[in-house]
């Protein structure tokens, strides 16, 4: 395994009588890139500045390479910080902003110019040395700030919500910059965002957080196929929690019954006994359907609604105890019309268990 780089320890942080970060604690490799994931007010800005040094815990540690830095001022950790609102000095040109730090540390001006071509060269903005920060694009403004953050070469970077004011497209073009420049220079990079899509697009490791905790920590790949609560299943893919209640506990895939039907599922290492409630995510993709009588088996429900985004046909249908679960599919033509009587079902395989948050 790669060195530890940072950890956190326990951490908690109240503001008045709101607690914000309730014991968190995390172990972060060398060069990964790890995305903090969550919504608004769940504690992750909170996180980054603790790590900055812009806040102090109430308790518990933070570690940078082994070193305990919960104590130290900001200046004195070997991290740098990427703002969404850039924080370019305005009378500075670009040259003089990517090497602001150097300045500071009283580098040679030689070696200040060398080191901020460098990094120009490194975020595609070779030439741009003597602009002016009103003569760039928000695209351009944002990758000079990613510049002048590595500029002194931190072991760790942090990044909040750096993509939040730029258009999707553009977006999406700076996420794969992003994590090509990351593995270049094997920059440890620990990114805040509330996409979802950022977050499965650039990590090597998600943080799910919600409400000051680590609701799930793991790959991409875990955390979508495999979240272990429905709150993860929902807020990463937006999966359909479905309830039932155990018909038969016995053998490698169980039955469940709910209103309008029954689904089997795989306990994994998990015992149920009959009549237990059990709660699965069923992702809209993996959810399949048939009209009424052209399936053997499965969940009645009836169509509520077809909507179309980018391509992708949404399906809402309505379930026998007043629940809605929602399929999709790329491509606009389906004669199925609101109304019409289903029956629904999916591969126990892919609808893992999940603990309930109700």
């Amino acid at each position: 395994m790669p060195d530890l780089i940072l950890q956190l320890q326990n951490v908690t942080k109240s503001f008045g009588e709101t607690q914000v970060l309730r014991g968190i604690s995390i172990d972060i490799h060398q060069g990964e890139f790890i995305t903090f994931l969550g919504s608004s007010g769940c504690g992750k800005t909170t996180t980054l500045r603790i790590i900055a040094g812009l806040e102090e815990p109430d308790s518990g540690r933070v570690l940078l390479g082994g070193t305990d830095v919960t104590a130290l001022a900001p200046n004195k950790r070997d991290v740098n910080t990427v703002f969404q609102n850039y924080a370019l000095f305005p009378h500075m040109t670009v040259e003089q902003n990517v090497a602001y730090s150097l300045r500071l540390r009283k580098a040679p001006k030689e070696e200040q110019r060398k080191i901020a071509g460098e990094m120009l060269e490194l975020v595609q903005l070779p030439g741009y040395q003597k602009r002016m920060p009103s003569e760039l694009s928000g695209g351009q403004r944002q990758r000079v700030a990613i510049a002048r953050a590595l500029a002194s070469r931190p072991r760790v970077l942090l990044l909040d919500e750096p993509l939040g004011a730029l258009d999707l497209q553009l977006r999406r073009q700076m996420q794969v910059e992003l994590k090509r420049l990351q593995k270049k220079l094997g920059v440890t990079f620990l990114y805040i965002t509330h996409d979802q899509e950022e977050a499965l697009n650039m990590s090597d490791r998600i943080v799910v957080m919600r409400e000051g905790r680590f609701e799930q920590i793991g790959t991409p790949a875990e955390v979508y196929d495999h979240p272990r609560t429905a709150f993860v299943a929902r807020f990463v893919g937006s999966a359909n929690i479905l309830r039932g209640r155990v018909a038969e506990s016995t053998g490698p895939t169980l039955q469940a019954e709910l209103a309008g039907g029954s689904f089997s599922f795989l306990p994994g290492e998990k015992t149920f006994q009959p009549g237990a409630p059990v709660t699965v995510a069923v992702r809209s993709e993996q959810l399949r359907f048939a009209r009424a009588g052209e399936a053997p088996e499965g969940i009645r429900a009836v169509v509520k609604e077809k909507t179309f985004a980018g391509g992708m046909l949404r399906i809402a249908f309505g379930l026998g105890d007043g629940g809605e679960v929602v399929a999709s599919r790329h491509g606009i033509d389906l004669d199925l019309a609101p109304g019409e009587n289903v029956t629904l079902s999916w591969d126990p395989a892919l609808a893992p268990v999940v603990e309930d948050d109700v």
